[in-house]
């Protein structure tokens, strides 16, 4: 079999000195750094050389026993992180642990910046916790993904699109951040995949943006396809070393599926159009991935203030006392999945079969 071969040609995007320090300095606007002019062109001085130097990962170690080449200087930030889902999957297998839920708002919406007031997905969910914490042995964990417009220092970065050049190339978790020479830095993904991992149920509830999830929602999902298939050893690819990659893959990959056969719920709200298309968007995604879906009423969609004005969709949520009881009911399904799978008597007609095209 030919090798196959990495594609070059994009131009280059590398900053001389005097760009590089203009763009650093727009982070100093406020007139109140103007005192410490000098102190900032030292951090520059120093940042540049990171940058030039493309001081990726300024801290490592080797990756010592149980990796590829345990001589590899892996990041230690890295080392933490995979550390960190490694006793979140120990937690999520224990026997012993209390089932735990994952709760996801995945609007943008808050009342703690622009636009001022809470979102309906928000409201939604803390009335799918009340369900779930009527349940004896559950735990829920709120991952409140408005969070990333609203509080300082908390964004994920945008997925690279390392599975595409191969999938050994995309790490578990992922590697390419944080990315400390191009201020590629704060990244919640790190705090994220755990959530996932310690999971037995995962519910989103979300409304539709143009016909699609939210930025904040999507950011997330796209951040996730190191959890179907990615590589948990970085040494055996050298980190980014996308030849290696491409050679491993070609030999034949497993694409370990990380986060399979955890339950699921789905709540999708619109108020014109597009609920339906993102719900099945979003069962899909979630398929893909392995986990399994808690039944009919635990995927819903439904439209709250349809084509009424904006300034009144809370109060048409409060009229909708249905969708409410819908939205606990989807989350009483996943109550009783979790139950079922732990139980080991969760019905899997798919258990055993060999997937012929795996992706």
């Amino acid at each position: 079999m030919a090798r196959i071969k990495v594609r070059k040609g994009m131009p280059s995007v590398t900053l001389d000195k005097a760009l590089f320090a203009k763009r650093l300095k727009e982070r100093f606007y406020d007139p109140a750094f103007s005192a410490l002019k000098g102190e900032i062109d030292k951090i520059i001085d120093v940042a540049w050389d990171g940058y030039d130097n493309s001081r990726k990962s300024p801290v490592t170690r080797p990756a010592g026993p149980g990796y590829a080449d345990p001589k590899y200087e892996l990041s230690v930030e890295w080392s933490a992180h995979r550390e960190a889902i490694r006793r979140a999957e120990r937690q999520q297998k224990s026997p012993s642990s209390k089932s735990r839920i994952l709760l996801i708002n995945g609007s943008p919406r808050s009342d703690q910046t622009c636009p001022g007031e809470m979102s309906k997905s928000y409201r939604l969910m803390e009335i799918a916790e009340e369900a779930i914490k009527r349940e004896r042995g559950f735990d829920v964990e709120r991952l409140d993904l408005s969070r990333q417009t609203s509080e300082f220092g908390i964004q994920i970065h945008p997925c690279k699109g390392c599975v595409s050049t191969a999938m050994p190339l995309c790490h578990w978790p992922c590697s390419c951040y944080p990315n400390h020479s191009l201020s590629q830095t704060n990244d919640w993904m790190h705090a994220i995949y755990p959530m996932w991992a310690a999971a037995h149920g995962v519910m989103i509830v979300t409304p539709v943006h143009w016909y699609q999830a939210p930025t904040v929602l999507k950011a997330m999902i796209d951040r996730l396809v190191c959890a179907d298939g990615g590589n948990p050893d970085p040494t055996s690819t050298s980190g980014k070393d996308a030849q290696k990659a491409k050679d491993i893959e070609m030999k034949g990959w497993d694409y370990p599926r990380h986060l399979a056969d955890r339950a699921y719920a789905v709540v999708v709200h619109g108020d014109a159009a597009g609920a339906e298309t993102l719900r099945r968007s979003l069962s899909d995604w979630l398929a893909d991935m392995g986990l399994l879906s808690a039944g009919h009423k635990a995927t819903i969609d439904r439209y709250v203030g349809y084509y009424e004005p904006y300034a009144e969709n809370h109060q048409a949520l409060d009229a909708d006392r249905a969708f409410q009881e819908e939205a606990r009911n989807a989350a009483r399904a996943l109550v009783k999945a979790v139950k079922l799978l732990r139980k080991g008597e969760f019905p899997q007609p798919e258990a055993g079969l060999s997937d012929p095209r795996p992706k």
